[in-house]
């Protein structure tokens, strides 16, 4: 029997842990995107982002896969390289969802 992701969420339970795993995973598809995208539009190969960052063509591929949550000095090194501004922002989620 093949199973599916959809599958397989469906039958895992609704939980907080649940629903934070999948925003955390979430956030970091959707930076990796962010950079992946804006490396593009400069022109710069990933060696090349690599190169201006001052870490390894392997490591940008990893974090524009999604697959590792870069620390903000990181971030700094980025977005300097991509002449970019780094904006970080902290939300209160019980205000987003109403006060329970």
């Amino acid at each position: 029997m093949t199973t599916n992701w959809t599958d397989i969420k469906a039958s895992r339970a609704d939980s907080d842990e649940r629903r934070h795993g999948y925003e955390h995973a979430g956030r970091a598809i959707r930076l990796a995107f962010e950079i992946k995208e804006l490396r593009e539009r400069k022109g710069l190969s990933q060696r090349q982002l690599a190169e201006l960052v001052g870490t390894t063509q392997s490591a940008i591929a990893r974090l524009e896969g999604g697959r590792i949550s870069p620390s903000l000095p990181t971030l700094d090194r980025i977005a300097n390289a991509l002449d970019a501004e780094l904006t970080v922002t902290l939300t209160d989620t019980q205000q987003l969802l109403g006060a329970r």
